[in-house]
């Protein structure tokens, strides 16, 4: 047998906003964008640029239970690890446009890291591997 996981869902406030975050500022390939009429919502997929792996799926929160979660879905934890091949590069880039480290860069056993907030609040790190991960 062989599984995989396709997408990681992410509650957000609004689509368009989110596309502007993830595709305008990280670079993120958009992947589909689809509208669902029966349901008023949208399929929106989105993946880092040059990946073929997991992709993030925006998915507007639709209850008032779910707005709760916007920029929490992890408790305050890293929720979410975007790994690059140059840190540095990805690094300076992301600092140039505006994108918020809460965590400076470090040299860690594993490699190069660097925690960062999206739109919301949730944290991401920012990781180059150097242990072959």
């Amino acid at each position: 047998m062989k599984q995989s996981i396709a997408h990681v869902a992410l509650v957000v406030r609004d689509y368009d906003e989110a596309l502007d975050f993830f595709v305008g500022m990280l670079g993120f390939d958009l992947v589909e964008d689809t509208y669902q009429p029966e349901q008023d919502k949208r399929w929106v997929v989105v993946r880092p640029k040059g990946s073929d792996g997991v992709s993030v799926l925006l998915a507007r929160a639709s209850k008032p239970e779910q707005e709760a979660f916007i920029g929490n879905q992890a408790g305050g934890r890293v929720f979410l690890f975007l790994q690059t091949d140059d840190f540095w590069r990805d690094y300076n880039a992301m600092v140039a446009k505006g994108i918020t480290f809460v965590r400076d860069p470090k040299a860690a056993p594993y490699g190069t890291v660097a925690v960062f907030e999206d739109l919301y609040g949730n944290y991401w790190d920012l990781v180059e591997f150097s242990d072959g991960r």
